[in-house]
């Protein structure tokens, strides 16, 4: 039932997604990142729909995603991969969302609004949106580049393409749509934090603490403790890692123990291996 829930959630997150690109950034051509950037830019040039330029981009980043990252990593982008595409032309041929409002400004703080709603709703759910999130983990995963170091390069240079054929109220625009987008985004993920620190209270912390090493490839800490219902002297294990990957430890600690006790934190500012230092530094 769960995993419905989450298929659900992240089907409802790519509409939202789609919605917000079709009926506000399209229509009055704001500047955009993502695929959706890179397919206003060949449309200018090449006239070709912007459904199917994205729908391109994400197979071919899909791919290289699952040949550098894996299988486990194409799994939670696929839907996001062929769907978002699909909402995308559905939306972009409804005539009446290319009217939904005259005023520029409202459009591009409503876009901001709904398009962060949406991508906040797929990552918070430990889905990826596909398309151009895959490059930069590609780089980070090869040569230890920040996740979002490549995120604002790629997408830099992306709304760079756009600005020779975009007048200046469309630049501006496009801008305040931008920041509108990454603001809410963040207020989804954890209240703006990047990294969360949980902390694990469990008969199966062996099983939990290798199930954090193995499935997600993170770092933890064993604390002694005493509980203080039982009088049980045990280890807890205590772990920090990105707010993307919160949902996926939920439920790796669930199926190893459904009984376990977790306390769920925001990390303002993290520094040291695997965060601010190469984790595989001697």
């Amino acid at each position: 039932m769960k995993r419905i829930a989450t298929l659900i959630g992240i089907l409802l997150g790519n509409i939202i997604f789609a919605f917000g690109i079709s009926a506000f950034t399209i229509p009055n051509e704001f500047l955009v990142g993502g695929t959706t950037g890179i397919a206003r830019t060949v449309q200018h040039y090449l006239h070709l729909p912007v459904s199917t330029t994205v729908g391109i981009v994400n197979v071919v980043t899909f791919c290289l995603g699952l040949y550098f990252l894996g299988k486990a990593f194409a799994i939670t982008t696929l839907l996001s991969t062929f769907f978002y595409p699909i909402c995308l032309n559905v939306f972009s041929n409804m005539e009446v969302l290319h009217h939904l409002t005259e005023d520029k400004l409202l459009a591009a703080i409503i876009g901001g609004i709904v398009i962060g709603g949406g991508l906040g709703i797929v990552i918070r759910l430990g889905a990826s949106t596909g398309g151009m999130d895959i490059p930069p983990l590609i780089l980070n995963r090869k040569f230890k580049i920040p996740v979002a170091i490549g995120l604002y390069v790629f997408d830099s240079v992306i709304l760079l393409t756009q600005v020779f054929f975009s007048d200046v109220e469309q630049i501006l625009y496009g801008i305040v749509s931008v920041l509108i987008t990454t603001i809410v985004l963040n207020q989804l993920l954890v209240f703006g934090s990047g990294d969360v620190q949980v902390f694990i209270i469990s008969k199966e912390y062996q099983k939990i603490n290798g199930l954090i090493h193995e499935q997600l490839d993170r770092g933890s800490t064993f604390i002694d403790i005493q509980t203080g219902y039982e009088n049980i002297s045990q280890k807890a294990v205590l772990c920090v890692l990105p707010n993307r990957d919160l949902n996926r430890l939920n439920q790796l600690v669930l199926e190893a123990d459904k009984t376990a006790f977790m306390i769920i934190n925001s990390a303002r500012e993290v520094k040291g291996r695997g965060f601010t230092l190469d984790k595989h530094l001697a």
